[in-house]
């Protein structure tokens, strides 16, 4: 199955595109191999393969969530621009 220009230029119409001639040649090109691959994937005997959403797979980056040392407090109110007693003092957000 191939798209026409007047296949293309009624998609182009209902996605409201305003393309010139030569951008309607080069989609309609582009999109006419676009079917041609899919018809060759079509051809592909799939029927040992099981269907999933995945092509590959997933797998956590995320570490663990592991307790570790940090800053004891003096070290980390050293460079705070403002402070009040151990605490730093930051700029509300809300409305006050």
């Amino acid at each position: 199955m191939a798209l026409t220009r007047a296949d293309v230029v009624h998609v182009a119409h209902l996605a409201r595109l305003g393309l010139e001639e030569d951008e309607l040649a080069r989609l309609e090109g582009q999109l006419n191999h676009i079917l041609d691959q899919y018809a060759k994937l079509a051809e592909l005997d799939t029927d040992d393969i099981a269907p999933t959403a995945q092509t590959i797979e997933l797998e956590s980056i995320l570490r663990d969530d592991v307790a570790r040392p940090s800053l004891d407090a003096p070290t980390a109110l050293a460079n705070a621009p403002r402070r009040d007693g151990d605490f730093i003092v930051v700029p509300a957000i809300i409305g006050e």
